[in-house]
């Protein structure tokens, strides 16, 4: 079961890199691409306008996709609850006030951010910071 107090969650909050770079690519059911990408995808996401994969940049741009956002892939070592509340907002607030733009991924176990590739030292600079500034464990 995953922590749900937010206070415990930022304590031990560390973030990873996920090596390489990411682009989302949105592809109809019936696009000769899709079995193809669906295979290699790191992440899946079925919207109404089609799917939605996460896959590396070399992929995207190898199956004819223009990448328009290129994206460093951070990995919330924490295990968050899937119920738990607070924990993307202050995640969202410490990369805002750092003007980096994120994309959350909600994992079972973990919350993934695709972040633009160039400022991901920034990102992790933020996250850094906000695990620092988290009241210590009780």
């Amino acid at each position: 079961m995953g922590e749900r107090d937010l206070g415990r969650m930022l304590a031990t909050l560390s973030v990873r890199r996920r090596p390489g770079v990411f682009s989302c690519v949105s592809v109809d059911a019936g696009d000769a691409r899709f079995t193809e990408l669906a295979a290699v995808a790191q992440a899946t996401i079925v919207e109404d306008e089609g799917t939605t994969f996460v896959v590396e940049e070399a992929t995207a741009t190898g199956a004819g996709f223009a990448v328009d956002f290129r994206a460093a892939w951070l990995t919330l070592e924490v295990f968050s609850a899937l119920d738990a509340v607070g924990l993307t907002a202050a995640v969202s607030e410490a990369l805002t006030d750092v003007g980096v733009s994120c994309n959350v991924l909600a994992g079972t176990h973990h919350d993934h951010l695709l972040v633009p590739v160039d400022d991901a030292g920034r990102a992790l600079d933020a996250l850094d910071a906000l695990a620092r500034r988290a009241p210590g464990l009780s």
